[in-house]
């Protein structure tokens, strides 16, 4: 319960007004997550939890069934709740999914995005520069996936805005499990390039630059069935072979 109740806890946010006690519990589960703080198959007690935030394990059964219905935690009967881990085919499929996804929130951020919206993604950039400057890489990830669901709020459409958020949560899924090297990060200077398309009116190019940003995030992943195996025959076959020469 001690890792779990680290992993929660850092960072901890006070509850803001209008938030009830199931939002407080799912944002902080959330971020977690985001921040890789909560990596993926880590078990989550409805026990601990509800000790944990000082609430019943009903309000710990909500938020753990909004994050469920999001797809960043799986929920077995008998098994409890666990947070995902994609296989590599999932990990695929999820990557394809987000890649249809951003071009529709780009083509209607271009056409919504209001001033105030631009200057707010600006500071977060700002911020998520400053995390990775200070090799904070759990703040830096949260805030790259806080500026991509900013986008989705420029595009003004609440389905895409909800489909967004379960994407960009299951793609720090896919970094914590499949990102390759280390974590360097070059993205901010891309987040900046696309806000200005985006201000600027030009559709094409924000389109040109999200694609490009995509790539660059793909890239990163390790996403090839043949070089990773549960199969120690696999792992070690440079050993048999050398055995057999």
């Amino acid at each position: 319960m001690g890792n779990l109740k680290n992993s929660v806890n850092k960072g901890v946010k006070t509850k803001v007004a209008g938030q009830t006690q199931d939002d407080v519990v799912y944002c902080h589960i959330f971020d977690a997550i985001l921040e890789q703080r909560l990596p993926p198959a880590t078990k989550l007690s409805e026990e601990a939890l509800a000790e944990i935030f000082g609430v019943s394990r009903t309000i710990i059964r909500r938020a753990l069934l909004r994050l469920s219905i999001e797809k960043v935690i799986d929920i077995k009967p008998n098994r409890g709740a666990t947070v995902s881990a994609p296989s590599v085919e999932e990990a695929k499929q999820i990557f394809k999914a987000r890649e249809v996804l951003e071009v529709a929130i780009i083509e209607l951020a271009v056409e919504n995005a209001t001033k105030l919206q631009i200057d707010e993604c600006r500071k977060l950039v700002e911020e998520e520069n400053q995390a990775f400057a200070q090799d904070d890489y759990g703040k830096g990830l949260r805030l790259s996936g806080e500026f991509h669901i900013k986008l989705a709020e420029m595009a003004d459409n609440a389905p895409l805005l909800a489909f967004q958020r379960s994407i960009v949560s299951q793609s720090s899924l896919l970094i914590a499990m499949y990102e390759t090297g280390n974590h360097s990060n070059c993205s901010q200077d891309e987040h900046s390039e696309l806000l200005n398309a985006i201000e600027t009116g030009d559709k094409q190019q924000a389109l040109d630059l999200m694609g490009e940003h995509l790539e660059h995030i793909r890239s990163k992943l390790n996403l090839d069935d043949s070089t990773a195996s549960n199969d120690l025959h696999v792992v070690f076959s440079d050993v048999l072979k050398n055995k057999a020469s």
